[in-house]
């Protein structure tokens, strides 16, 4: 579990200095709008990176707290509709499909009684949605 738990947390550093870079190289790269789009971008990837972390805190604590869970993946899920009415790139699209079927995959596996779900599906799409998530 502590190898788990070490390997969740350094994904989300890597997703939370991939966002930095990209923030950075947005700035650089191009015009005013595609800044402005291309940062809401990262925002809210920000925001689903820090949601999948708290997934993973969520899962931990199931037994304590059932709720923190489906509150997880319900922060998710508004975060990616946001994602989704900002963007028309495909590869952003597509990553948000993925994520969100991901999320769903989660939810189901909850529902029918998995107290222990297997996230990886989720942090992998999260990870992929900060790659594509550029100007």
């Amino acid at each position: 579990m502590a190898a788990s738990r070490h390997r969740s947390l350094r994904r989300t550093a890597t997703v939370a200095t991939a966002l930095a870079a990209v923030a950075l190289t947005a700035g650089l790269t191009t015009g005013c709008e595609a800044v402005d789009k291309a940062l809401d971008c990262v925002r809210t990837a920000d925001a689903i990176a820090d949601s999948v972390t708290e997934l993973q805190q969520a899962v931990e604590a199931a037994s304590d707290d059932p709720t923190q869970l489906e509150e997880s993946l319900d922060s998710i899920d508004k975060n990616l509709g946001k994602i989704g009415d900002q963007t028309d790139n495909s590869d952003v699209n597509q990553a948000v499909d993925d994520l969100g079927q991901a999320v769903d995959n989660v939810r189901t596996s909850v529902e029918n009684g998995d107290s222990t779900p297997d996230l990886s599906p989720v942090t992998d799409a999260a990870g992929e949605l900060t790659k594509v998530c550029t100007p």
